[in-house]
């Protein structure tokens, strides 16, 4: 499995957190066509103004994929800040409590 990591910092809390309420209702229906993601995770600190979206992928294929079509992307409402990062992980272990 690999992991995609976003990262995003200077955001407006409302801004973010407007955001965020987007992609989660977005969200709802499933993942946008061309993102052929398993899971999404975001991150957010307001306070601090940053956000982190970890988006997983079953393999290599799907994220180059769901890599493309994240980087054609904005997030809706232009309200997570300037992006200052994006990188790449194979996920080493995964547990659930």
């Amino acid at each position: 499995m690999y992991a995609r990591v976003a990262r995003w910092e200077g955001a407006d809390a409302e801004a973010l957190k407007d955001s965020v309420e987007r992609i989660r209702s977005e969200s709802e229906s499933g993942p946008p066509e061309g993102l052929p993601a398993k899971k999404l995770w975001v991150l957010h600190d307001l306070e601090g103004g940053r956000a982190i979206a970890i988006t997983l992928f079953e393999n290599e294929e799907d994220y180059r994929q769901g890599d493309e079509t994240l980087n054609s992307m904005s997030p809706p409402g232009g309200g997570m800040g300037e992006r200052v990062g994006v990188d790449k992980y194979e996920v080493a272990i995964e547990m659930e409590a």
